[in-house]
């Protein structure tokens, strides 16, 4: 019981403040994501500061279309189990490479697109993924290819990558 209440205290700090900062969080209605997933500026006409346009060299002929990052609502967690105990979290956030325009359609099989995501995690946590060195770029490119073809049954071939945003693993 003295293990495991500082998990459960744990956990419910981190459910709380995730809520709290979902809740508190306002987004402009039309964003655009650069590469690195950080926040652009706003499209339409009062984003014009005289300096290239955001659709500028896009569209022509043999390029590849533009992508976005959908980042997930809420990280994951995933106990790490040995012997029947609890040793360590794993908790981490996760972003979908989509193209432009894809974002509610993510959303929208989110909650089928996260139940795939935790199996694919919770398999990877029995299997030692997240023992040891797990953030061994190894380990972590079994996790990448795995999540990526979990969402490829959920939304087909729109997503064209998953990026692991941040991981961290609290060991007891």
């Amino acid at each position: 019981m003295r293990k495991l209440l500082p998990i459960l205290l744990g956990l419910i700090g981190l459910l709380a403040g995730g809520g709290a900062g979902l809740m508190l969080r306002q987004l402009p209605e039309e964003v655009v994501l650069n590469p690195c997933g950080n926040t652009g500026e706003t499209v339409g006409a009062e984003a014009d500061h005289g300096g290239p346009q955001a659709d500028e060299g896009h569209g022509e002929e043999g390029e590849a279309p533009v992508k976005e990052y959908v980042k997930l609502n809420n990280q994951f967690i995933v106990p790490v189990v040995d012997k029947g105990e609890v040793n360590s979290l794993v908790i981490l956030s996760v972003s979908l490479e989509v193209p432009t325009g894809s974002t509610q359609s993510v959303y929208q099989v989110e909650p089928k697109l996260r139940d795939s995501f935790l199996k694919v995690l919770f398999d990877h946590a029995n299997a030692g993924g997240f023992n040891g060195a797990f953030t061994n770029s190894n380990n972590m490119e079994i996790l990448r290819v795995a999540l990526n073809e979990s969402a490829a049954k959920v939304l087909k071939d729109m997503v064209s990558d998953v990026l692991i945003t941040d991981i961290v693993r609290q060991d007891n």
